[in-house]
């Protein structure tokens, strides 16, 4: 199976393909629609929130041409791409007006995760823990953050970076927890924050504190953390005096020309 989408989409389809892979279900890859790999796949999830994105849709179409099975799952109904799929799954519940996606995300994740038949209970308390989870200060001033994650965690990390550019226009970057020994923690210093989505590796916190940066080490599921990353976005988006809902040079759907 491969899931399909751009920017947040994706980063939520590599966080399930790694939850799929895990249950045993089979070979899950997540991909670009534009850096689609022609494999002999038996089926392809489409992530959309809003139904309209032009290099998805023109990817279900070729799929559709092609006779492979598609399944597309959105917030909003009959879009441009329903028409090329075998199956709409349209989570309206999970709408919302912002251009900044955050909603859809996470509720995406979950239905995916339940659909793979795992107990979601544990993950929904911890995203109602995060609602309330407190910001702190030195969070919202840092002048950079990095955001880490093993395993179905990596995705949801590169989404909290991208929310965090998004909404507030924040040097944000993100990476295996494993591997940022590997170069990027050389960007480490007092004043910058390393953010982890799930527990850190063993030592890596120490390694941090050498540097004189922070680490963010939350007791919440990964996908919890996310959530807490969204309401970080939104609160160094209004520090700096921005509307987080309405991030420059970007809109709610990217919908191309011939």
């Amino acid at each position: 199976m491969a899931v399909v989408g751009c920017g947040t989409s994706v980063f939520i389809g590599e966080s399930y393909a790694r939850l799929r892979e895990e249950a045993g279900q089979g070979v899950t890859d997540a991909h670009l629609p534009t850096e689609f790999p022609w494999r002999d796949y038996d089926r392809v999830i489409l992530l959309s929130r809003s139904g309209t994105t032009t290099e998805v849709e023109r990817l279900a179409q070729e799929l559709a041409e092609r006779g492979i099975r598609t399944v597309l799952i959105t917030s909003v109904a009959g879009g441009p791409i329903a028409p090329h799929v075998a199956t709409e799954i349209v989570l309206d519940y999970a709408g919302e007006q912002s251009v900044v996606q955050t909603r859809f995300a996470t509720s995406a994740w979950v239905f995916l995760t339940a659909a793979l038949g795992i107990d979601t209970a544990s993950v929904v308390s911890d995203v109602e823990r995060a609602l309330a989870w407190p910001l702190d200060p030195d969070w919202v001033r840092a002048d950079q953050i990095t955001f880490l994650g093993e395993g179905l965690a990596i995705g949801l990390a590169h989404e909290a970076a991208l929310k965090c550019r998004e909404a507030s226009q924040s040097w944000t970057e993100s990476y295996s927890a494993m591997d940022y020994r590997h170069g990027p923690i050389s960007i480490a210093r007092p004043g910058r924050v390393v953010f982890f989505l799930g527990a850190p590796p063993a030592g890596l916190v120490s390694q941090i504190s050498q540097t004189g940066a922070d680490s963010a080490v939350l007791d919440l599921e990964p996908l919890a953390a996310l959530v807490v990353a969204q309401r970080l976005a939104v609160a160094r988006s209004q520090a700096a005096g921005f509307d987080p809902d309405r991030p420059r040079n970007l809109t709610r759907a990217v919908i191309l020309g011939a």
